[in-house]
């Protein structure tokens, strides 16, 4: 059945991302959200959209490595199939339902609480188109499925290391030495 449905999910997935908008994404971790409500989206659909109902991907191009976070907010119980172009990235975590509770937009106390749906993916250097489908639904307090989440990405550099920093200052210090000695003739 996952099969099915995923592949359902990706021909869904081509065909709205012709139409999508797209959101530049910058590597300063700040989140970025975006809806999900079949009542409202343009197709219908069940892929993360922009407050018009549009399909929205989040592009970026990366010279170095990046941790791309993945939050639910609204209530728990939500799932999200992540997305790279047509390429499946992966799933965010398991949600255990919480609604009627909700922390609404605060999505730095979602991304700490269990109870909300998360996924963290190292990306490298490259070029990204990043959305996504809701791929399993918080329940009701009749066990329907709601079908209309908020959820934010956040996109983060990762650093050299402090290694790296210190054999890049070693080799330079090298060189200046190398440099000083061949102008005074050792």
């Amino acid at each position: 059945m996952f099969n099915q449905k995923f592949l359902c999910q990706t021909v869904l997935l081509s065909a709205l991302s012709a139409n999508a908008g797209a959101a530049v994404l910058n590597a300063n971790g700040q989140w970025h959200p975006f809806d999900v409500d079949e009542a409202v989206s343009a197709s219908a659909g069940l892929e993360w959209i922009d407050l018009d109902g549009n399909a929205l991907s989040f592009d970026f191009t990366l010279t170095g490595s990046a941790i791309l976070r993945i939050v639910d907010g609204g209530f728990a119980g939500d799932r999200f199939d992540v997305f790279n172009g047509n390429l499946l990235l992966g799933r965010t975590s398991a949600a255990s339902n919480n609604y009627p509770d909700s922390l609404g937009l605060d999505f730095d106390a979602a991304f700490a609480d269990n109870r909300y749906s998360r996924g963290v993916f190292l990306l490298g250097p490259g070029s990204y188109s990043i959305s996504g489908l809701l791929s399993q639904s918080a329940l009701d307090d009749s066990a329907g499925a709601i079908n209309a989440t908020v959820g934010a990405i956040s996109l983060t550099a990762v650093p050299l290391p402090a290694a790296a920093w210190l054999y890049l200052a070693g080799t330079g210090l090298m060189g200046l030495t190398a440099r000083r000695q061949s102008k005074s003739g050792v």
